[in-house]
């Protein structure tokens, strides 16, 4: 199993209410004659403490999420904290570390950010100061500092009115008063959001359910906690207490999606098939209302195809595991599932096509090849079964290939349990999408926003309509990396490979980057050229030496394994 995005970088944006909330839906409040539009997309970063007081560092990811929820209350488009911690995962970068402008910009860049958002703040336990400043991604610019001064129990208004100044200093049409943009935030008392960040930042499960429970007590109508709690016990596969909190989540709070997710997978793990196949076609129909026109998430569609397999719709099972299996090309549990599928109805012939694929998409799983092997036996194919039980043998060692008993074929149902939130951003219709509006003051903004309708079409595998997006994008703006990145998407979707060389090499022409290197080694190595793909491993470990999917494919190629990971 690999838990890739099937969008090239990882993202995970809070956009609220399965897309946006207006702030109505936060909170009863009056409406502003002008509701504010988007600016963009932001990234926040923790907030440096500037002081000498460590028992106040829970602030530094404490005004991160507050200025990730102040930004989104507004109407604006903000990555999560989970969406951070995980690029910088990718990179090898601890999530709290301080980094260079330079570094955030990168990071920015990779993730189609437009603004970067970053500050610190110091208090002696009673005054505090706030400071914030903007990087935009292109062309990039840093704001001046905006400050704000008050008493640290204050926290709450004085952000607020920090934020309100970072927005209106950074489009000087912003149509809000501080007054009208405190109306959209949420009332929220401090030690309940300290109790959370708290909650959010403790290394133990007991510390982390304590601090939370303390956080839902003092704010019982406050979703994050909630939200938070009902992880947390799915973590630990306490589906019985998990899901009273996922329960508590609003169905226009902004992790909505993943909490019903969440359920639904709990209810497949408790083996209700009925209540898990309820929850995952009535996901599937709410996304559908919100996304870009008939676009699908593969998690979804391949828990939905075990739930139907264990209720005994074979051919609805079959349906939804051929959809995810087309819609991300990289992952091996689908193609693995549609396997199991087949063999278990006695199609041995069917199921080793799809064994073949499932291995052919992730050749270090011994599992799947396991599988593939039992699949040709069954079909009397002793031959082929002994290539390939050699192949392993040489490949993973003459130990790796686990026993396979058909009376434990229902348990090697691959569950996914994490929603690939990375491709919520892509897929969630915005703001000005669906107002029917597209901004177009400036070419850049008219080629973002056409590069963002091309990954929604790439999301949704419409290929031609995405390629359309993407050159409607590059004749706007020639140099724009990033649709010159979706395009090489596109061209590698369609086995188009020279082409989609071309792309990320025009790509690497405006910006490094060790995402795109990784890419393009993966499609030298599919072209079987690997000493090509170890020249672009090594220069994007040059700029990331600790980015984990090039440092797998790496180790990949040094053993010798020269086949491609994808098909």
């Amino acid at each position: 199993m690999k838990r890739t995005s099937i969008t090239m970088v990882c993202l995970a944006v809070c956009l609220l209410g399965c897309g946006i909330v207006s702030a109505g839906q936060q909170q009863a409040s009056v409406h502003p004659a002008i509701a504010p539009t988007s600016q963009g997309i932001f990234l926040v970063f923790p907030f440096e403490n500037d002081g000498t007081s460590p028992r106040l560092d829970w602030l530094c990811e404490g005004l991160e999420e507050l200025t990730i929820q102040r930004l989104s209350a507004a109407g604006q488009q903000v990555y999560t904290h989970a969406g951070r911690t995980s690029e910088l995962d990718r990179y090898g970068l601890p999530p709290t570390a301080r980094f260079s402008h330079a570094t955030m910009l990168r990071i920015g860049a990779d993730l189609d950010a437009d603004f970067v958002v970053f500050g610190k703040f110091n208090s002696d336990g009673k005054a505090l100061t706030v400071e914030t400043r903007v990087l935009r991604v292109s062309p990039t610019t840093l704001s001046a500092p905006i400050r704000e001064s008050g008493q640290l129990e204050g926290l709450m208004e004085l952000h607020t009115r920090l934020v309100w100044k970072l927005l209106a200093a950074n489009d000087k049409g912003f149509p809000l008063n501080v007054a009208e943009f405190s109306k959209l935030q949420r009332p929220l008392r401090l030690d309940a959001f300290e109790h959370y960040i708290r909650g959010l930042l403790a290394n133990d499960d007991d510390g982390r359910l304590r601090e939370l429970r303390e956080s839902a007590g003092l704010e019982p109508d406050w979703p994050e906690p909630a939200f938070a709690l009902g992880q947390a016990y799915f973590s630990r596969r306490d589906c019985e207490s998990a899901l009273p909190w996922l329960a508590r989540v609003p169905a226009t709070h902004a992790r909505a999606t993943e909490a019903i997710f969440t359920t639904g997978v709990c209810r497949l793990l408790m083996n209700q098939p009925d209540k898990a196949e309820e929850v995952f076609l009535g996901l599937q129909d709410r996304l559908k209302k919100h996304l870009v026109a008939g676009a699908e998430l593969p998690e979804i569609l391949n828990d939905l195809a075990l739930a139907q397999a264990r209720r005994g719709n074979t051919p609805g099972a079959a349906s939804s595991l051929l959809r995810a299996l087309d819609l991300d090309p990289d992952e091996d549990d689908y193609p693995f599932n549609l396997g199991l599928l087949y063999l278990r109805g006695n199609d041995a012939t069917t199921a080793a096509k799809y064994f073949r694929e499932a291995s052919d998409r992730e050749p270090d799983n011994p599992e799947d090849r396991a599988l593939l092997i039992y699949a040709l036996e069954k079909t009397g194919n002793r031959s082929e079964a002994n290539e390939e039980r050699g192949a392993t043998a040489e490949a993973l060692g003459p130990n790796a290939l686990p026993a396979v008993k058909p009376e434990t074929f229902a348990k090697l149902q691959r569950v996914t349990t994490e929603l690939d939130t990375a491709t919520l951003q892509l897929e969630v219709a915005s703001r000005e999408s669906s107002n029917g509006s597209v901004p177009t003051s400036t070419a850049a903004t008219s080629s973002s926003s056409l590069g963002r309708k091309g990954r929604q079409e790439l999301v949704a595998g419409r290929l031609d309509s995405a390629e359309a997006a993407f050159r409607a994008a590059l004749t706007v703006a020639p140099h724009d990396a990033s649709a010159h990145r979706g395009m090489a998407e596109v061209f590698r979707r369609k086995n188009r490979r020279a082409e989609a060389i071309q792309e990320l090499q025009a790509a690497l022409e405006q910006r490094d980057s060790a995402v795109d290197r990784t890419t393009l080694a993966r499609i030298y190595l599919e072209q079987k050229k690997p000493e090509l793909a170890k020249t672009e491993l090594a220069r994007a470990l040059k700029l990331a030496p600790n980015y984990a999917e090039a440092r797998q494919l790496q180790e990949h190629l040094q053993n010798g394994k020269t086949q491609a990971t994808t098909p």
